[in-house]
């Protein structure tokens, strides 16, 4: 981009990763190399049904680790599953956690590790820095290409008695390590990709234009642009295609670094306040809020917006700012339907009656901090009304 450096101070922070294929088959080594003795195994029913986990339980028996599987994590995972799968680890003396599976697996094993070490309920932990005591060595082999939970400073818990989705905040749930293994994606249906896909496609669009952007994460923001725009549909198309699943699974580390750092804006708040009201697909929700948020910030950060427009080989050249942002948020539109998300909010069940109720949760979230413009409740409300 043109203009002036960011130079006021910025931090960067990432886990170890590993990335490529058969990272997965590290996981013993790692489990040990961190001091593991009993190992509490994070997954869910879903992924109980594919080979992954029995993979992963022999590694964990060639390096003569005891272990224990808790698989009793949903979408969305709920702070009650947390706060049962602190019960085990407890219970049965485990000192290192294994998480395998998507966002929701990994954010409940963070969960998991804050409580394990800090005590009390994991909704005490939401917030910016709540987090005083480190967790338990935290492994994470991401199965779906774009959670970016495995490198994230993020967690993301279910309050089950507001009905809303908690951000949890802090370095402090950074996993030790990242076991990133693009072969595991070609397990995953069309749908899941495309959702996956679109939420690493708004953490990288909400880590660019974010108001704690830096050079270090505009880098990777752009670069998982780049490859999502070439390589998702490839990957949704092709599902056994290991390049278009490697650059997809690429792009979801980038994106995760960025955000990690930079933070999100209002696509998330309003997603999470979906998710945890209605309990709906995330990525989905990303998805269908995303071009409705470009056109709410627009000309908070035209000159961003602009720049990835271009990577999407949109004509920005003697333009006004009016037509490009009108012809982005339609290709923006467009581009969700082509990757097989086409519902709207009202098609998954949301009513007018309850956007007040939603709006005023999503109000509340973190991560409208380091949204380009900040909102008001009104500003909310209306966003979810043009994406019904």
């Amino acid at each position: 981009m043109a203009g002036d450096l960011e130079l006021s101070p910025r931090k960067f922070l990432a886990p170890e990763y590993i990335f490529g294929i058969d990272s997965r088959l590290m996981a013993g080594v790692y489990c040990k190399k961190l001091g593991g003795r009993k190992i509490l195994l994070v997954t869910d029913k879903g992924m109980m049904n594919t080979p992954w986990v029995a993979e992963i339980e022999d590694q964990l028996k060639q390096h003569a680790l005891e272990y224990i599987i808790f698989s009793s994590v949903s979408p969305n995972p709920r702070d009650y599953e947390v706060m049962k799968g602190t019960e085990i680890f407890e219970e049965h003396k485990c000192n290192a956690i294994l998480a395998l599976g998507g966002g929701s697996v990994m954010d409940c094993a963070k969960g998991i590790g804050i409580v394990s070490s800090n005590h009390g309920h994991i909704i005490e932990y939401e917030g910016v820095d709540m987090i005083t005591k480190p967790m338990p060595p935290l492994i994470c082999i991401p199965t779906t290409g774009g959670t970016s939970a495995d490198v994230s400073q993020f967690a993301i818990i279910n309050n089950t008695n507001e009905r809303y989705k908690m951000a949890i905040i802090s370095k402090a749930v950074v996993p030790d390590v990242a076991l990133i293994d693009p072969w595991i994606l070609t397990s995953m249906d069309s749908f899941l990709t495309a959702c996956t896909g679109l939420d690493a496609l708004s953490h990288a669009f909400e880590a660019f234009v974010s108001n704690a952007n830096s050079p270090f994460t505009d880098l990777y923001a752009l670069e998982a642009i780049k490859l999502l725009k070439g390589n998702l549909k490839d990957s949704i198309d092709r599902p056994k295609d290991v390049q278009a699943r490697g650059k997809v699974m690429l792009a979801s580390l980038y994106a995760g670094l960025a955000f990690s750092n930079a933070s999100l804006g209002c696509v998330h708040s309003l997603a999470h306040s979906l998710g945890g009201y209605l309990d709906l697909a995330h990525g989905e929700c990303n998805a269908i809020l995303l071009p409705h948020v470009v056109d709410y910030n627009f000309e908070s950060a035209a000159e961003r917006y602009i720049e990835i427009a271009r990577i999407f080989n949109l004509p920005v050249a003697n333009q006004t700012t009016r037509n490009i942002r009108s012809n982005f948020v339609d290709y923006l539109i467009g581009f969700k339907q082509s990757m097989g998300i086409t519902k709207t909010l009202k098609t998954n069940g949301v009513s007018t009656d309850i956007v007040p109720i939603i709006a005023g949760k999503a109000i509340n979230d973190p991560c409208n901090a380091t949204n380009p413009k900040p909102p008001v409740k009104k500003d909310l409300e209306t966003i979810y009304l043009e994406a019904m």
